[in-house]
């Protein structure tokens, strides 16, 4: 049976979300790139990186831990690539950032064919596929990883967690083949860290052989779980070494020192590696049968999900199924103890709190 959500106004959510980061200093423009990610994730069934997860991020690294500056300023950096562009960060809002390299990089990709911006000294930007997303809504296709700001990833078969969860997030331009954007986006743990927080706001347990406690032994409580696990073991563990890689070469910081105490002489940001791609740029002009492209990913897609395959599910289905489910009920939903921490972000703000009685539900 469905769970039973609570129906809260996006207009009403995005003001407490506006709200609480103009409170912590920051200014219109990165509050409102703050409401849009809060709001897409939200929208989105991505419980995980939501409003209370971006506000309890910046709690514990960003803004109040010296972490993330408010309004602060990307530094573009020379490069005699036309196509590229590499910015330092200087430790601004990671949506506000995200969604700026997003658009340049969709510039660059109707000029040159492609587009990438590499990002040195972020703060993290949250859900990674509200961004691919966003790009593929508007024809592009695009890529975006970034690491994590913690370490909190044994690496396979260590003991010590040396790797973030460090999520890699893809976005194809296919709602005229399949009806939505086929968006795939995934950390490289068996859960993210945010999963661990929602099933511990919610007192669920975790999956098992997905976290390990103190000692390091397996643990599905979510109020032990101190470390996670790689999905599917080394392969999960060489996707997240990508991330960490492609940081390397940007400019990253050594994975266990981002986002903790002050090492002299050492970088403790994270670093953002984002590229979108025109799908002309791409395109051989040869299919088959005299197919255009558009009509060759449908007819590779539908190849793919017959004989047989056709309950199968594509990534990115359940994020337009949770849209749907959002745009029926008049506004986003929320647990009852979501809208128990937003009423927490909207006293900081000042705001009023909502009366969860009065609230619709679907």
């Amino acid at each position: 049976m469905p769970e039973t959500f609570h129906v809260v106004p996006v207009a009403t959510h995005e003001a407490i979300v506006r709200g609480a980061y103009l409170k912590r200093g920051f200014d219109a423009a990165e509050a409102e790139h703050a409401a849009k990610l809060a709001t897409a994730a939200t929208k989105h069934g991505i419980r995980t990186h939501n409003a209370i997860k971006a506000l309890h991020l910046d709690e514990l690294f960003g803004s109040k831990a010296g972490g993330c500056t408010p309004q602060a300023a990307i530094k573009k950096v020379p490069t005699r690539f036309k196509a590229a562009e590499i910015w330092d960060g200087n430790k601004k809002l990671g949506q506000a950032v995200a969604w700026e390299a997003l658009d340049t990089c969709m510039k660059l990709a109707d000029t040159y064919g492609t587009g990438t911006v590499s990002i040195d000294n972020a703060f993290h930007y949250l859900w990674g596929g509200g961004y691919v997303m966003e790009a593929a809504k508007n024809g592009y296709i695009a890529y975006t990883n970034c690491t994590a700001s913690l370490a909190e990833v044994v690496p396979f078969k260590g003991k010590f967690p040396t790797l973030g969860t460090n999520p890699h997030s893809w976005g194809f331009p296919t709602t005229a083949a399949v009806g939505f954007p086929i968006v795939i986006d995934w950390a490289t743990s068996v859960i993210a860290m945010g999963r661990v927080q929602q099933f511990r706001r919610e007192g669920k347990p975790l999956p098992p052989n997905a976290a390990v406690d103190k000692d390091g032994q397996p643990t599905t409580d979510p109020d032990k779980a101190v470390s996670l696990i790689p999905f599917g073991d080394h392969k999960g563990y060489g996707l997240s070494l990508i991330n960490e890689i492609v940081a390397a070469f940007i400019g990253g910081s050594l994975p266990t020192l981002r986002s903790r105490a002050a090492v002299p002489g050492e970088k403790q940001n994270c670093a953002f590696f984002f590229q979108v791609i025109h799908p002309d740029a791409i395109s051989s002009g040869v299919f088959a049968k005299g197919r255009s492209q558009a009509e060759n990913v449908k007819a590779v897609l539908a190849d793919i999900l017959g004989h047989g395959n056709e309950q199968c599910m594509l990534p990115g289905q359940l994020e337009a199924e949770a849209a749907a489910r959002s745009e029926r009920a008049g506004g986003l939903l929320f647990s009852k103890a979501e809208v128990e921490a937003l009423n927490e972000i909207a006293h900081e703000a000042g705001l009023p709190a909502f009366n969860i009685d009065t609230l619709p539900t679907a």
